[in-house]
């Protein structure tokens, strides 16, 4: 027996063998992941999945640049335990919209060339396209709050701001 009071993996076994697989939905599509339910979402969806939208900043949900939408309300992935998300919807930047479409703030952020260094942009789209749900046509002080988690190191904040009103169809 081990300290846990289990017993020793078989010869030749890996705990990964021995782990509970947890299930989720990640951009519409089922999945498996074998990792330790402590891992952060972000580490399944990059190392596992190839999904190269969310990155690492800060890793302490405190920058946005990992953002994705967890049965529709923005999340920090870099801190949110695999095991949270059991059973639930994960949604990336590269599932935002179907197939090779754009979703409105993708779109927007283009025409407003508003990425500069890109670093922090797909969690800005993912908390603008989380905004534009639940408030279709937001005004310039209702994206600026939707934004504040969201850093920008380059400066190009108000270009993003500009580019999430343009996929509002408002005036920016």
């Amino acid at each position: 027996m081990t300290a846990g009071g289990s017993p020793p993996p078989a010869r030749g076994a890996t705990s990964t063998e021995r782990r509970p697989r947890i299930g989720l939905t990640v951009n519409g599509c089922a999945y498996e992941s074998a990792a330790d339910p402590d891992t952060p979402l972000l580490y399944v969806l990059r190392n596992e999945l190839g999904l190269m939208g969310p990155r690492f900043g800060c890793g302490l949900g405190l920058c946005g640049a990992c953002f994705v939408h967890v049965d529709g309300a923005v999340v920090s992935s870099c801190d949110t335990p695999l095991w949270s998300v059991e059973g639930k919807s994960v949604v990336t930047v590269e599932g935002l919209a179907p197939g090779d479409e754009l979703h409105p703030v993708q779109q927007a952020m283009l025409d407003e060339q508003a990425a500069q260094c890109a670093y922090c942009v797909t969690g800005v789209i993912m908390t603008g396209a989380a905004l534009l749900e639940r408030t279709p046509h937001p005004d310039r002080a209702e994206v600026v709050g939707a934004l504040e988690r969201n850093l920008c190191r380059c400066g190009a904040h108000n270009r993003m701001v500009r580019a999430v009103l343009r996929a509002g169809g408002g005036d920016a």
